[in-house]
């Protein structure tokens, strides 16, 4: 079963995630510990050889191999941590993937609910068989991918016996030959259905009918989505890297890490401890990411954490059949709300999140920034009557003639615009051996189409 801890971290508080740290199902604890205690059994078997049975001689030979194998416990030797956490991540996205593909009915019930017409026998009888399609073609795919509900439906009789399928059913299904998963054949079942229903009037209109075939493949591609995880998986190159990488940087941990004796004044050999600390800690850490890897990667085992498949194959046929049948045209009388007469109502709060109310509603985060008095401040145009372009420079002959060519260019090309330049010389203020500035304004104004 799916370990849930939402409502323990609902509040960020104090220690709020220590007490997560004893649970044992579905821990880190109990996927390594066996790994845990094989690396520290070998680690305190080469300790006990090392220290009791090899002679000084022996002893000697066995430090210089040690000393050789720290050197490739550090991990630019190894690149441990960037292969694993790629590939963690790489696995992450794939589980996530998988989640968010599992094919729920919710929305293809709502659709058949209102758009399959008919309290009768026959209507019930059409909208219950739409759904039974689609919830077989989830039970087909599911058998093909989890082994949960592999062992719950091992064959299709098991399936038959569900009431997921009917015998009449199960022959047609048989019938028909194919070399390739046949998860799709109720869900064709279901667009022809659904065609004769629209024959019938059950389903009213061609858009009613499209919508229908719409939320179907939407469902189909769900379940084609999840066929294909299955099938194409992580490249196994890549899972063999990782796992070599772990396993042999520990392997030379094994050696490398061993406290030799501090008499003989090897360096960072200082101490005697016994007990490898940071490298159990080390071991723990990085073993664990990589179990991790290996239980997300196809969360349809039955691991604490992989999805609870059966329960949601039991969640969506009971809900789809109730929501198709029991719920089809089953309305409370309309009746005018609590708040009917009222323009400006509130709703009330318990005692406990009364305060909650006096809280004011959040308007976006300028509503209240703090401006000055020249800001709100309105700019006046001087003209109004067409745009002004202002140009300084010294050459005002030159630019005048440049003008006047423009002008009469834009007059042969009629366009409908009228270009009027002005030029004004204007005295600088600067001292008198200064040369003088021109000002020409360049005046646009649009004239109607004729």
């Amino acid at each position: 079963m799916t370990v849930s801890y939402s409502l323990e971290v609902a509040d960020a508080k104090f220690g709020g995630f220590c007490k997560l740290l004893l649970r044992w199902k579905g821990s880190i604890y109990k996927l390594l510990y066996r790994d845990f205690l094989l690396f520290c059994g070998v680690y305190l078997f080469f300790s006990l050889f090392y220290r009791f049975v090899l002679t000084p001689r022996q002893q000697d030979l066995f430090e210089r191999i040690a000393l050789y194998c720290d050197q490739f416990t550090n991990t630019n030797f190894i690149p441990v941590l960037f292969v694993l956490g790629f590939y963690v991540t790489l696995a992450f996205n794939r589980w996530w993937g998988q989640y968010t593909s599992f094919p729920l009915p919710d929305n293809l019930m709502m659709a058949v609910s209102g758009n399959v017409h008919g309290a009768d026998e026959r209507g019930r009888l059409l909208r219950r068989t739409l759904m039974r399609y689609a919830n077989l073609s989830s039970v087909l795919i599911l058998r093909s991918i989890s082994t949960r509900v592999h062992k719950r439906f091992p064959t299709l009789e098991h399936v038959v016996d569900a009431g997921f399928m009917t015998s009449d059913e199960l022959k047609k299904f048989e019938s028909l030959h194919s070399d390739f998963n046949k998860y799709w054949m109720p869900l064709t079942w279901f667009s022809n259905l659904a065609s004769r229903a629209r024959e019938e009037g059950r389903v009213r209109d061609d858009i009613a009918l499209r919508l229908l075939m719409d939320e179907l493949n939407n469902y189909r591609a769900k379940c084609s989505l999840l066929f294909h995880y299955d099938w194409i998986s992580i490249p196994l190159v890549y899972t063999q890297v990782v796992t070599i990488a772990v396993y042999t940087f520990f392997a030379f941990c094994v050696i490398g890490r061993q406290f030799l004796n501090p008499e003989k004044g090897y360096k960072d050999h200082k101490l005697d401890l016994y007990v490898p600390v940071f490298t159990l800690l080390q071991f723990f850490f990085y073993s664990g990411w990589l179990k991790v890897g290996e239980l997300i990667i196809n969360p349809f085992g039955e691991d604490d954490d992989d999805f609870e498949t059966n329960q949601l194959i039991d969640r969506n046929i009971q809900v789809s059949m109730l929501a198709v049948d029991d719920m089809y045209q089953n309305l409370a009388p309309l009746v005018r709300d609590k708040h009917w007469a009222q323009r400006h109502f509130s709703v009330p709060y318990t005692v406990s999140t009364a305060a909650e109310g006096l809280r004011p509603a959040f308007k976006g985060s300028t509503f209240d920034m703090r401006m000055s008095v020249e800001d709100f401040e309105i700019h006046q145009q001087t003209e109004s009557s067409g745009k002004y372009f202002p140009v300084n420079g010294g050459a005002g002959d030159g630019l005048n003639g440049l003008l006047q060519k423009g002008r009469g260019f834009l007059q042969r090309l009629s366009l409908p615009s009228v270009l009027d330049v002005s030029s004004n010389l204007e005295d600088d203020d600067d001292p008198p051996e200064s040369h003088e500035q021109h000002k020409i304004t360049i005046k646009v104004t649009e004239e109607p189409h004729h």
